[in-house]
């Protein structure tokens, strides 16, 4: 009963910060790190990653209409577009997968640790600041994904890539990218959204083949258990930032950002120092 309650409450984080700029994968390490729930820690790796899958169905169920190039609602020219969308994302997702198949053992050895996560977090919430900033009076040049060109695509693909470091935030690191080339936060967004699909299903396969589908009946019952609350709230949570950046800037989510990273970091050398 008590890794049911953790597991629910890793699913609330997964889908809370899988799509704000905070980064989901640090926060599961953080919160996992936390409540330390009683599994193995090959599961638990592949867990904060398979997890995101719930996240994904949000996706694909809000924007199913958009995503969908066969809908007989849509003209022969939507349906066009739709494909050619479809075309970027393969595209902007090249970076990211090349790295992730071929450095994913050395990149979670490395980086799969709350100090790391603090540091990009950190990073990465002084740039969306400074960049919010740069951009206070500029009009964006991109208000359409079919605006984007290939170099853009490629420039945000690199952004993506950079976010196999837990704590980058790939929806963050993604936006940063877009926003750096003058898309504007709307697009940028959902842009980053759909982007996730292949990166989030081509990263669940790399970690479930890894982990070898050896589950237990309780294992795979927690896995789908935390798959379907970060679906529910990640509706929530893509509904919310949607409307927030119609109104707003994303330099609430630097500040938070910067200040969680600073705490991580207090409380990293606090440990040290006692020891």
């Amino acid at each position: 009963m008590l890794d049911i309650i953790k597991v629910i409450i890793l699913g609330i984080v997964e889908g809370i910060t899988e799509w704000l700029p905070v980064s989901s994968t640090g926060h599961l390490i953080l919160v996992g790190d936390v409540l330390k729930p009683g599994m193995s820690d090959g599961f638990m790796e592949m867990f904060n990653v398979v997890i995101q899958l719930g996240a994904i169905m949000a996706v694909v169920v809000l924007y199913f209409h958009k995503l969908n190039p066969f809908s007989p609602r849509k003209s022969r020219k939507q349906k066009m577009l739709t494909w050619q969308m479809w075309i970027k994302v393969v595209i902007a997702s090249v970076p990211a997968g090349i790295i992730g198949i071929l450095f994913n053992d050395i990149l979670d050895e490395l980086f799969y640790k709350p100090l790391p996560v603090a540091v990009m977090l950190i990073l990465y919430g002084v740039l969306f600041i400074i960049i919010e900033n740069r951009n206070a009076h500029r009009k964006p040049s991109i208000s359409r994904i079919s605006d984007l060109t290939v170099p853009m695509l490629l420039w945000i693909g690199f952004f993506q890539m950079l976010a196999l470091i837990p704590g980058t935030s790939r929806s963050g690191a993604t936006i940063v990218g877009a926003l750096i080339i003058g898309v504007s936060r709307e697009i940028a967004a959902e842009f980053t959204f759909f982007l996730a699909i292949p990166a989030m299903f081509g990263a669940s396969l790399i970690k479930l083949i890894k982990f070898g589908f050896h589950f237990t009946g309780a294992e795979f019952g927690l896995l789908m258990l935390g798959c379907i609350v970060s679906f529910g709230l990640s509706i929530v949570a893509i509904r919310f930032l949607m409307g927030y950046i119609k109104k707003h800037d994303f330099k609430i989510f630097g500040w938070y950002r910067i200040v969680l990273g600073g705490i991580i970091v207090i409380s990293a050398a606090v440990q040290i120092f006692l020891k």
